[in-house]
């Protein structure tokens, strides 16, 4: 799988271009946010990594013009401990972030749970049986694709995830924990709202169609998809 990485810090790049090459990936860099978008927009790529500080154009413009454009998964790396970066990244619609400095290990942990999602679909496409249909939401498993009310919903990979783990359990509460490491491929760490911003931006998205309350949150434990009348 092809992978982009957009950084300005050369030395990361050369080492993680290296890393990730001997498992098995391809991988260009580029390093600075207007290639890195020219790059992202003109070619498809498996999972972008984004880093937030980048000269020419910040790594949150660069997300922000390239979802009005594509879905791309994308990882953001982001400066350790900060907060509003990690927060902002995923209300933009990343997919999952990242704080410097990381291990190489735990890195390839966070592309290898997204890019499993991708060999997934490819065994489910020629199956158009899979579809899931609860309170006028309909999940399109095979094609990775949701609707309400019949409008298709714009949702990054992560987030039809969620969306497609809370419909497969309407009515059951399901933990922030349970959807961390099934859709993430992590465990949820302490203080972590990851899962709770890409919740905010499914509910949204959904609001825009249809206004009825679809997921409840449990406090202090997970969400819970009503399944309606």
């Amino acid at each position: 799988m092809k992978l982009l990485m957009i950084d300005d810090d050369t030395g990361l790049c050369e080492l993680l271009s290296e890393y990730l090459t001997a498992q098995g990936f391809q991988i260009e860099c580029v390093h600075d946010g207007e290639q890195g978008l020219k790059q992202a927009l003109e070619h498809d790529y498996a999972l972008i990594l984004l880093d937030v500080m980048l000269p020419k154009l910040d790594g949150f413009e660069v997300l922000k013009q390239l979802r009005q454009k594509k879905l791309t998964p994308v990882i953001m790396l982001t400066a350790k401990g900060e907060d509003f970066d990690r927060i902002f990244g995923l209300e933009l619609g990343a997919d999952d972030y990242i704080p410097k400095p990381f291990n190489h290990r735990e890195l390839l942990a966070r592309v290898k749970a997204i890019t499993r999602r991708i060999e997934h679909i490819t065994s489910l496409t020629n199956n158009s049986s899979n579809k899931l249909s609860v309170n006028n939401i309909i999940i399109n498993l095979a094609a990775r694709e949701a609707s309400v009310d019949e409008h298709p919903l714009s949702l990054t990979g992560t987030e039809y995830e969620v969306l497609a783990l809370l419909v497969k359990h309407a009515g059951e509460v399901v933990s922030k924990e349970q959807i961390s490491e099934e859709v993430l491929g992590r465990r949820l760490a302490s203080f972590d709202r990851s899962i709770d911003m890409h919740v905010s931006n499914i509910r949204k998205k959904i609001a825009e169609f249809n206004s009825a309350e679809r997921i409840k949150t449990m406090r202090g434990t997970g969400y819970v998809f009503i399944q309606g009348e």
